[in-house]
């Protein structure tokens, strides 16, 4: 525990990876997927592998965790000799976790809970985590001063990515300001990110596959100009390969960025994308 006794806390859908969870002790909070017969914690009960199996078969329904699992995560947390709290969630514009946790954590007694909305989904919401802690774990940040501070990264980190279908973004109501008739022709593929606000929006376009990959490339090497330093994170959903490929292109193409994480988006969020998916994070230093 860090000497200032500040948590940091993620809902799944940061996908942040497990080495920097357990590096600097953050906190995780699962997001749950709902099939017919059964209800699955992301991550815990349910692998994105596993998921992307059965979507021939059924396509879930996500939820936020109930008000018992958050209410033990903060239990947990107090047990563990922590005060405060900094709860980085993606954005509440595509998830209803962010506000659950704010108004969870006005109510608990005994911790102080400060809630971030990121305005951002999977790795994007992810980066400024794991900014959050090694504020506080390696530059030994107040609590007062990380409050401040992380606000400022939130404009700072963006994700940008390409599936190879819209109809589970349209099926989950995650569509967001994409234009459906996009992916009315399978050759015309959006790239999607984030706004100001925290919803989907299509910030490029591009004919065939290929091309839609590097044009996610080349919109994360647009936001990454003029950044002394930058962390890059490429992340795939049921696209080992290319994700390879995209990684390798990305790092001779953005040459002031280090490619830090590399993996697949967590099953909750698969659900929403369906297989295919190609994404960069970036977060600008």
């Amino acid at each position: 525990m860090n000497k200032q006794k500040i948590a940091i806390l993620v809902d799944s859908g940061t996908d942040v990876p497990p080495n920097f969870r357990e590096k600097y002790g953050i906190y995780w909070l699962p997001l749950l997927i709902n099939y017919t017969d059964r209800q699955c914690l992301d991550g815990v009960d349910i692998q994105p592998h596993e998921m992307y199996e059965l979507l021939p078969t059924e396509i879930p329904k996500t939820s936020l965790p109930d008000g018992s699992m958050v209410n033990a995560m903060f239990d947990r947390i107090k047990a563990d000799g922590y005060e405060h709290v900094l709860a980085v969630t993606i954005s509440s514009g595509l998830s209803g976790t962010c506000n659950m946790i704010r108004l969870m954590g006005e109510e608990y007694e005994g911790l102080d809970v400060s809630v971030v909305d990121t305005k951002n989904i999977s790795i994007g919401s992810g980066l400024v985590a794991i900014r959050a802690a090694q504020m506080v774990n390696d530059e030994g940040m107040s609590w007062e001063d990380l409050i401040v501070n992380i606000k400022r990264e939130i404009p700072r980190s963006k994700v940008f990515f390409c599936v190879d279908t819209l109809k589970y973004l349209q099926k989950g109501g995650r569509i967001g300001l994409v234009t459906a008739m996009l992916g009315a022709s399978l050759s015309l593929k959006p790239i999607i990110s984030c706004n100001e606000e925290g919803v989907y929006y299509t910030a490029g376009k591009a004919i065939g596959r290929t091309r839609a990959i590097q044009k996610v490339i080349d919109l994360a090497a647009e936001f990454a100009k003029g950044a002394d330093k930058v962390e890059l994170a490429v992340m795939n959903g049921c696209a080992e390969m290319d994700g390879l490929h995209t990684r390798n292109k990305a790092e001779g193409v953005i040459v002031n960025g280090t490619v830090t994480i590399t993996g697949q988006i967590g099953a909750a969020l698969g659900v929403h994308t369906g297989p295919g998916l190609i994404g960069i994070g970036v977060i600008r230093r």
